[in-house]
């Protein structure tokens, strides 16, 4: 499966995937900062994994999803373009991964998070441990739909949105990191260790 095919598959079964204006922009600082190796929270059906990895054919990417099934149809759709070789593969809850990650001493030129929304600001201390200097967090759908800056938010997303609003504020009080948010799509923010 290309990626234009994944795309069609991805909307046609409600799977979230990173949208066009958002992908380009994450392409393009990969590019640009000259990236080695990535990890990403949230495979979902492995459409960024792969745009990544084509964007960067030398790059060594991580890559976790908790959902058991799209990890299954992820490994498949990366094995199938591939780039199995050069990709670690976790089908595991993503905290638990980042507290192994930073255990192991890994670390990453990029992480691109795309994973639970709430969860963001739980995953941020260890997302800065696991950084090289100069390292970039590129957090995707930080305006979830336009709830951040809303009045009024649906009871069920009420937590999640409010979790959202602590990562914002952390990243813009955070002295280790310098933070640009964009306005994009569903927003995102690039966040580079200092």
């Amino acid at each position: 499966m290309d990626l234009e095919q994944l795309k069609i598959y991805a909307k046609e079964n409600h799977v979230p995937i990173v949208r066009d204006k958002t992908l380009k922009k994450l392409l393009e600082i990969s590019r640009k900062e000259d990236v080695k190796k990535i990890l990403e929270i949230g495979t979902a059906v492995g459409y960024s994994t792969i745009a990544m990895l084509e964007n960067n054919a030398s790059v060594i990417m991580y890559t976790i999803e908790k959902d058991s099934e799209r990890f299954k149809l992820a490994k498949q759709n990366i094995e199938k373009a591939g780039y199995l070789r050069q990709t670690r593969l976790f089908n595991q809850d993503a905290l638990e991964t980042l507290q192994d990650l930073v255990k192991s001493g890994e670390r990453f030129d990029l992480v691109f998070l795309d994973g639970a929304k709430g969860q963001y600001i739980k995953y941020l201390p260890y997302l800065k441990q696991l950084l090289n200097k100069k390292g970039i967090i590129f957090a995707d759908n930080i305006n979830l739909l336009g709830y951040v800056n809303s009045d009024f938010v649906p009871h069920k997303h009420r937590s999640m949105v409010n979790n959202m609003k602590k990562f914002i504020e952390a990243l813009k009080n955070d002295n280790d990191l310098e933070t640009t948010f964009f306005n994009i799509d569903d927003g995102f923010s690039i966040s580079q260790k200092i």
